[in-house]
């Protein structure tokens, strides 16, 4: 045989391109919706994290001051000394108070519906109630 008929030319065919894209579409079709499950989780675990924080934060102010901030006053007393406060001994948190992962505020309300206070985030809707990612998260 001579050098020019073992010769062939190395690549792949139509048919062969378009079986690999329909196998990633597969994949990608299968595994795209349980990552953008895990999203929503790890939203609402940051959330559940995030009211635990400030938790910790309105317990130290309280330890301080005898008292939890009024809802008026909000959760902006944790940095911010609030008018008539002598005992403040903050800021009780590092940086401002953050919004909730889906870019809303947490709710505060003192006295709360079910103890001292109340902080809630009204999740992926930003409405009271829902199921899933759109439930409402509070620290009760």
């Amino acid at each position: 045989m001579n050098s020019a008929a073992r010769w062939r030319p190395h690549g792949f065919t139509l048919l062969e391109l378009l079986v690999v894209v329909v196998i990633i579409g597969l994949l990608v079709g299968y595994v795209a919706p349980r990552y953008f499950g895990q999203v929503g989780k790890s939203e609402v675990t940051t959330a559940k994290a995030q009211i635990d924080a400030l938790e910790k934060a309105l317990d130290q102010y309280r330890l301080d001051t005898g008292r939890y901030p009024t809802t008026e006053l909000g959760l902006a007393a944790l940095v911010n000394r609030p008018a008539n406060e002598p005992k403040w001994n903050g800021p009780y948190l590092r940086k401002d108070v953050p919004l909730d992962p889906w870019g809303k505020a947490y709710v505060y309300k003192q006295p709360g519906e079910r103890s001292d206070y109340d902080i809630l985030s009204f999740g992926k809707d930003g409405q009271p109630g829902g199921t899933g990612e759109n439930a409402d998260i509070s620290n009760h």
